[in-house]
């Protein structure tokens, strides 16, 4: 079913290929849509494509991909399809990504940030349940490792002036 979707939104759209350029473009457009760079954490990306006119994006990779948000405590399922209609701060009509809810996995449907001074996002399957978690929880493990080491040298800076 995703691959029907992607032959209809194919025409318009900027496509790129090969995993470094893809892993580069997917985290532009989390930028752009401004949504946290690690809220897709895939790998070998062999395709990935986006319609700004439709705002449908699509990601292919070589191999299912399961990623654990340690800092939730939550396991999610990448396809090696994943698609979605992009807007600022929302991704909606989401294939591909599931989540474990105890010992079930059930689909997300759409990704957002209602109020960003929030610092939630939220993710909701198509029944209507809803779970938010920290915006931080999502962001690369490298840009945490560097807010973690700037709070740390902050705090060190402070005491030293006590």
């Amino acid at each position: 079913m995703a691959t029907a979707k992607i032959e209809h939104h194919r025409e318009e759209a900027e496509i790129y290929e090969g995993e470094a350029v893809c892993t580069q473009k997917s985290r532009l457009l989390l930028d752009e849509i401004l949504l946290p760079r690690g809220l897709l954490p895939l790998e070998n990306i062999v395709e990935m494509g986006y319609n700004r006119t439709t705002g449908f994006v699509w990601l292919k990779q070589r191999h299912k991909k399961e990623h654990r948000f340690a800092t939730i405590g939550r396991t999610v399922s990448y396809a090696t399809e994943v698609t979605a209609f992009v807007e600022e701060h929302r991704m909606r009509r989401v294939t591909g990504v599931k989540t474990k809810e105890l010992f079930i996995w059930v689909s997300i449907s759409e990704i957002f940030v209602d109020d960003p001074a929030s610092g939630k996002i939220t993710f909701a399957n198509s029944s209507g349940i809803a779970r938010s978690f920290p915006l931080s929880a999502f962001s690369l493990q490298e840009e945490h490792q560097q807010q973690q080491q700037e709070h740390d040298h902050a705090e060190t800076y402070l005491s030293t002036k006590s």
